[in-house]
């Protein structure tokens, strides 16, 4: 009876909602052999005469009504129920993206003094040269701006008593060159990443976007202001020849998912149509909308803008300076592969009624998530016809069968979505999709027209429910595609049963570190886009979780083996045979750096590095390939580190600390 009436709540329930969202339903109900009596809800859409669309790209179209996209998002719907299981995020990432740009390399001479301006000015640590990204530091070469990100609590007195009080982060205008006159020359009270665009200081707050002009440094002035509405997230943002490239994500509300409204500039709402945004023709799981936008630094003004729906999944922003590419990750069709598998591999075992219904079911015009519950229920039937011994071994042989057919196709499961928006035109220019999930922005990189991705797949699968797919065996690829998005050579199957901790591209060279117990460090040759190779594999202690190109035939690694910072460089001059050519074990816990790529600096001309830790702020010599500790400084929670001509400047959240790099002593320092 309780089945009964929960049978017609879920038909009630289903029946409202597809109302809600418009179009038509057909309630079909069958009886399955063994009494398994089941009612399928198959919605029949408008006629598309009714909705035609503008067709952009062979695989991209936009909305056309506000109906067509709750339409697309019931075609759409697909929810992995729990027992699919995930196995967390996939483990130590970087916020941001992008490489190192490089200083040009100057005679050695003594530290310029006087007002004069500075020869040698270091930028932020970045994937792509010339494509800034935020940080909570930036300088022009006379000033330093630094944002604290967090306040902190001090003991003061009161009228009776000594009582804590919170002491709010600000942003602090530095004055750092020449470095004898070293001061605070103001504060402006917001925190947040930081970008600086000539004179304009932008600052990443929260929900908003503050530009500020700090062409006086001793008095700032506030611009312009951007506001994030509600169920709104900056995913990305960049600077590139004077433009802010912003990348908002927009949860979607299924009950009205457009227009919709991602930011306020100098209090007037962005709105976007239904028909100015794109989704995939083959329908794929969607949760937010992604907008990019060209941002004028100077007015806060929108100049350009595109619209395309997405997950918000593994959510990935890579910027180069041709384009802006966004991913976005989702499950494939469980109930095909299910259907093929027990086709396939299961036929001696399950009888054929069964596959023939999980065949129908397949077909059948509902959610996905509405499959997997019938499936669910399909399997638990026949299960229960068995016997308590034949069900055992039925168990046994599913688990074993499926582990070794899941090996060979698990790449059908997990998809990523790639869309390319051209920056000349701003506009969609390719999409497409590779199996598996990226780690971070340095898993994509474009050169020569080719977009290099690296990715791990079966990392998040377990198994579904009395089928279990004994030891899981993930997998990392490497994919390059051409310019449409289209793969046209790849690399597979790097570090079984690991996971992908750091890659790096350089040029047409592939650097990639995988890590479950060793730290396996392989080299690719991307030279033929068609034909990509692995060259050779390094296995050693330990992992990194960043790489950074030194030379082109050395590159640094910052990780962990064990609980302490490892460094580890890299000889790669013979790409079938790489080797550690030195490491050092740094008494630290911890670094900055294994958490963001923005807390290294590279200093060429003195062929040194930084990197902060727990304890201080440490300086590492690699000259003739040798890693030695060149300097350190305690007493300093440090975050960051900037050069102006030959002078280092050490900056925490407590004080800043000036080196000069000639000798390595300290020329002064600023209580912060």
């Amino acid at each position: 009876m309780n089945k009964e009436i929960n049978s017609k709540l879920a038909i009630a329930i289903v029946l409202i909602t597809a109302i809600l969202v418009g179009g038509y339903i057909v309630i079909e109900c069958r009886n399955f052999p063994d009494s398994f009596f089941s009612c399928i809800v198959k919605r029949t859409l408008p006629s598309k005469s009714k909705i035609s669309p503008v067709s952009e790209l062979d695989n991209l179209k936009r909305f056309a009504s506000l109906q067509d996209f709750k339409l697309y998002l019931k075609e759409a719907e697909s929810t992995v129920p729990s027992y699919f299981g995930y196995v967390g995020g996939l483990g130590p990432g970087l916020m941001f993206e992008e490489s190192a740009r490089k200083s040009v390399p100057l005679p050695l001479t003594a530290p310029v003094e006087g007002g004069a301006q500075p020869e040698r000015v270091s930028e932020t640590n970045v994937q792509v040269a010339g494509v800034d990204e935020p940080d909570i530091v930036k300088t022009d070469g006379k000033e330093i701006y630094f944002s604290s990100i967090r306040g902190y609590w001090r003991w003061g007195w009161g009228e009776e008593m000594r009582i804590p009080y919170w002491i709010k982060g600000t942003t602090k205008v530095i004055k750092a060159f020449p470095p004898a006159d070293l001061e605070i020359k103001k504060e402006i009270d917001k925190i947040g990443n930081l970008l600086l665009s000539d004179n304009i200081l932008m600052i990443f707050s929260g929900d908003k976007i503050y530009g500020y002009d700090v062409s006086t440094p001793e008095s700032p002035e506030k611009k312009w202001t951007i506001e994030l509405e509600k169920r709104n997230f900056i995913t990305g943002a960049r600077l590139y020849n004077g433009k802010l490239y912003l990348i908002a994500k927009t949860t979607i509300n299924t009950f009205r998912p457009c227009p919709i409204k991602p930011l306020v500039v100098k209090g007037a709402p962005l709105e976007i149509k239904c028909t100015d945004i794109y989704h995939p023709i083959r329908p794929v799981p969607v949760d937010v909308t992604y907008t990019a936008m060209i941002v004028d630094p100077r007015s806060g003004e929108i100049e350009k803008r595109i619209s395309f729906v997405g997950s918000s999944d593994s959510s990935v922003v890579y910027m180069s300076t041709n384009g802006i590419y966004v991913t976005y990750s989702y499950w494939g069709d469980f109930i095909e592969f299910f259907a093929d598998f027990f086709e396939q591999e299961c036929k001696d075992i399950i009888p054929e009624w069964f596959i023939e219904n999980l065949r129908k079911l397949s077909g059948y015009d509902i959610s996905k998530a509405a499959k997997m519950i019938e499936f669910q229920v399909l399997i638990e039937k026949y299960f229960s016809s068995l016997s308590d011994d034949e069900r055992l071994k039925i168990e046994n042989e599913l688990t074993n069968r499926l582990s070794d057919y899941y090996k060979k196709h698990k790449r059908d499961l997990e998809r990523t979505g790639i869309v390319k928006i051209g920056l000349e035109d701003f506009k969609i220019h390719a999409s497409g999709d590779v199996p598996g999930r990226p780690l971070n922005q340095f898993s994509l990189d474009e050169y020569q027209n080719y977009l290099r991705v690296a990715i791990t797949v079966g990392e998040r699968f377990f198994g579904m429910g009395s089928i279990g797919l004994g030891s899981r065996e993930s997998a990392n690829d490497v994919y390059v595609l051409d310019k449409n998005l289209k793969i046209v050579g790849s690399v597979k199957d790097l570090g079984l049963r690991e996971r992908i901790y750091s890659v790096r591209f350089v040029e047409d060279k592939g650097y990639v570190v995988t890590f479950r117990q060793t730290d396996p460090f392989y080299v690719l040759d991307l030279s033929n886009p068609q034909k990509p190779e692995l060259k050779g594999e390094l296995k050693i202690p330990g992992f990194s979780s960043y790489l950074h190109p030194i030379t082109k035939e050395r590159v640094l690694g910052i990780g962990k083996e064990g609980s302490k910072v490892k460094i580890s460089l890299f000889d790669v001059s013979s790409p079938d045979n790489p080797s550690e050519a030195d490491k050092y074990i740094l008494d630290e816990y911890w670094s900055d750096i294994l958490n963001t790529h923005h807390a290294f600096l590279l200093d060429e001309k003195h062929k040194i590095f930084f990197l902060p830790g727990s304890k201080g702020g440490y300086v590492f010599s690699y000259n003739n390939d040798e890693l030695k500790l060149q300097k350190a400084v305690s007493g300093i929670r440090a975050r960051r580190a900037i050069y102006i001509n030959d002078y280092l400047y050490i900056i925490g959240d407590n004080k800043i600390t000036v080196l000069n790099e000639i000798d390595w002593e300290k020329v002064n320092e600023l209580e912060i």
